[in-house]
């Protein structure tokens, strides 16, 4: 289990999930707030191999935006380039390696949320 971030707890439950109080709610605060804090195209490598990527751990590629996919709160997607091709790929599954400093706070936030 991660250690408890007070700073980010605070970050989490005043600018992202406030004011909502159903699951759905708070997947869409998630969503708005990755979506805004993101600064696309970044560079990311995976860290964890998953059934629904063919991404390889180690493996680096471009996330060039969001996919309007229903967000839920185990799963937020971000869209990559990869072999000529664009599609969703879970977020949980990179880590940025060159991005913006608002970039990898909310990649960090999310996993860390995910962790909780």
């Amino acid at each position: 289990m991660t250690e408890r971030d007070e700073e980010r707890e605070e970050r989490i439950k005043m600018e992202i999930i406030v004011d909502a109080y159903t699951q759905d709610e708070q997947a869409m605060g998630w969503h708005i707030y990755l979506e805004e804090m993101m600064d696309f195209p970044f560079e990311v490598r995976c860290i964890d191999e998953q059934e629904v990527s063919p991404l390889e751990e180690g493996e680096t590629v471009r996330v060039i935006g969001k996919p309007s996919s229903e967000p839920s709160l185990r799963q937020q997607f971000v869209t990559i380039e990869w072999n000529d091709r664009e599609f969703g790929v879970p977020l949980s599954q990179l880590e940025p390696v060159e991005a913006s400093a608002d970039t990898e706070q909310a990649v960090a936030d999310w996993h860390y949320w995910l962790e909780r």
